[in-house]
């Protein structure tokens, strides 16, 4: 289904023509100026030197040729050669009722779909998620939804850090505490013990004290180094102990993203790729890519165009240790054995990017992907706190995602209690529900901004019921089905044309839904779905003040209404759903 935009443009197209004019003047854009037009075209101006003539002949040409058009309502021209335009009711209101029936609301998914795979999260087992993993989540979450939206087979890959130092600190604490576990005995034979020999709290206080311990002592971090390489050379007494670490990390771990309302189709790690390291690095050094560099394997990544200065690309530290380079390369020849990506797209800190570029070069260079596969990298900035400076706990700590999420869910219950407790059956009913508007504050106050950019979490501003917010959306949507739920009306779809400017200024809105998804798509950047849902709940609130939708008389009129926004409900839902979070039914 074409868009509004499209549509229009293949009328002036065909009038540019007629005139004798190239219709690569005939571009239309939505007006800069709402106040004096709905659309604009200022080809006229462009192709004024090219056929010499001054811009408002071409435009009074085009004009006179653009009237009786059944899409238009009117067209002017405007000094010095501007093309105003209006759209016609009745079509707008019948392009509403295509936009009701048409898969996805009239959006065109890819015509060749691809193999998508999203790789975000990244958090390292043994730690509990900070506030730090909270941007990579979220916005890969929504960047997977998009992509699969538009029709492409995505697959979402945690990639989790399970084979560092951070193993080998754990396995050095355990040992220094408890030397008596059969895990450390080399002599032993037996089976080693189904239950960990610690829980979650325990673990999440092992790694910071044996990491703190490391920076100070010494012996202490070369005795975490000899474990970790012992973890990674198969000691099966360490393995067996990485095995514990996993199964009691990943469990949190899921728990955590799944408040999140973030899944993950693989929950695969650099362990899963060790495998792979020794023959890539021997290939590499084979076709005269790697070479040594004190010690070091390394691969020149640099190219003659770059403003910058690129360092190579170490594949193997003086130690013969790998690096996340190492691990990531290796991670791309596992993706592309397993499952063939078209795409595969990185979402992470923006500091990583040097990291990146040197990670795609040498996968290039190396043949190691094919050509045909395109790697992205999306990078994201920091979320600070109100003083502008990294987000942290009051006393000065990183703060717990876990922790910070329920700071939130309580400041959205303390809000509903104050205002609308009374709507909801009993107080269960109120926590679930804030819950779920809490979700919204967060992702739609990260999702609000644009990836690159850093901004401020305010939870004040993030819970608020107006303005810019999360809460406002979903308060629009279930103000919405509120309506509908009173209402008794036809499912015959009739949409007739706009009775009010607030009620054709909803229409153009739900029209943008198509080109708004479209730009997401192609610009990984979840921030224009907010943008246009926070005009559109605009447009509704204002049409709904403006209207008296359940008391009109007119019962044809009436039910034209309660269509118009029950397809805004549609789209609003859609467009939340895209963003990673859900509406409740009361608020």
């Amino acid at each position: 289904m074409k868009n509004i935009l499209q549509l229009i443009e293949a009328e002036v197209e065909k009038i540019f023509y007629e005139c004798g004019y190239d219709k690569k003047y005939a571009k239309v854009t939505v007006s800069n100026r709402p106040d004096l037009c709905e659309y604009q075209c200022n080809g006229a101006l462009a192709a004024a030197k090219q056929y010499k003539k001054a811009p408002i002949m071409i435009a009074n040409e085009i004009v006179e040729k653009l009237k009786n058009n059944e899409v238009l309502k009117s067209a002017e021209a405007v000094m010095p050669g501007f093309i105003n335009m209006n759209i016609d009711d009745t079509f707008l209101a019948r392009y509403i009722m295509g936009m009701s029936i048409a898969d996805k609301f009239g959006f065109e998914a890819e015509s060749k779909p691809m193999k998508i795979i999203v790789d975000y999260g990244g958090p390292n087992v043994a730690k509990p998620l900070h506030v730090g993993h909270l941007r990579s989540a979220v916005i890969g979450e929504s960047i997977k939804r998009i992509m699969s939206f538009a029709g492409n087979d995505v697959i979402g890959d945690i990639h989790l850090g399970d084979w560092g130092l951070q193993m080998g600190l754990v396995i050095t604490e355990l040992k220094r505490r408890q030397p008596e576990l059969v895990y450390f005995n080399n002599s032993y034979q037996g089976e080693y013990p189904q239950e960990a020999p610690f829980t979650i709290s325990e673990l999440e206080e092992i790694y910071p004290s044996a990491s703190a311990k490391s920076k100070t002592d010494e012996d202490y971090k070369n005795e975490a180094l000899e474990a970790t390489s012992k973890l990674q050379n198969g000691d099966r007494g360490y393995i067996a102990l990485w095995k514990h670490i996993m199964n009691v990390s990943v469990s949190d771990l899921r728990k955590n993203y799944q408040k999140l309302n973030v899944n993950f189709e693989l929950w695969k790690g650099e362990s899963d790729v060790q495998r792979y390291i020794p023959d890539m690095v021997q290939r590499l050094k084979d076709d005269k890519l790697a070479y040594d560099s004190d010690g070091a394997i390394v691969v020149d990544v640099k190219e003659e165009n770059d403003s910058k200065e690129i360092p190579p690309c170490i594949i193997l530290k003086s130690d013969g240790a790998s690096l996340y380079s190492t691990t990531d390369l290796a991670t791309l020849i596992e993706r592309d054995n397993e499952y063939r990506p078209d795409r595969i797209i990185y979402v992470a800190d923006k500091r990583q990017e040097l990291h990146f570029t040197q990670v795609f070069r040498t996968a290039a260079k190396a043949g190691i992907v094919k050509e045909s596969t395109k790697l992205d990298f999306l990078g994201f900035g920091t979320m600070n706190g109100k003083d502008g400076k990294p987000f942290k706990t009051r006393d000065g700590g990183i703060m717990r995602l876990e922790i910070l999420l329920k700071d939130i869910e309580e400041e959205m219950y303390n809000k509903i209690a104050e205002n609308e407790k009374r709507s909801f059956e009993d107080d269960d009913e109120a926590k679930t529900t804030a819950s779920v508007v809490a979700l919204s504050a967060v992702k739609y106050g990260d999702l609000s901004n644009q990836a690159v950019k850093d901004y401020i979490f305010d939870i004040d501003r993030f819970t608020s019921f107006e303005g810019n917010t999360g809460p406002y959306i979903l308060y629009t949507i279930v103000r919405i089905k509120s309506i509908l739920n009173k209402a008794q009306f036809s499912n015959e779809m009739v949409i007739l044309p706009a009775n009010s400017d607030s009620e054709k200024n909803l229409m153009l809105e739900l029209t943008k839904f198509a080109p708004t998804i479209q730009s997401a798509y192609e610009e990984l950047a979840p921030h224009k779905i907010c943008s246009y849902i926070y005009d559109l709940a605009n447009a509704f609130n204002k049409f709904y003040h403006e209207t008296k939708i359940l008391s009109e008389e007119d019962v044809s009129l009436r039910s034209s209404w309660l269509q118009l926004i029950l397809q805004t409900k549609k789209i609003l839902e859609c467009c939340i759903e895209l963003l990673g979070f859900e509406a409740p039914e009361r608020m």
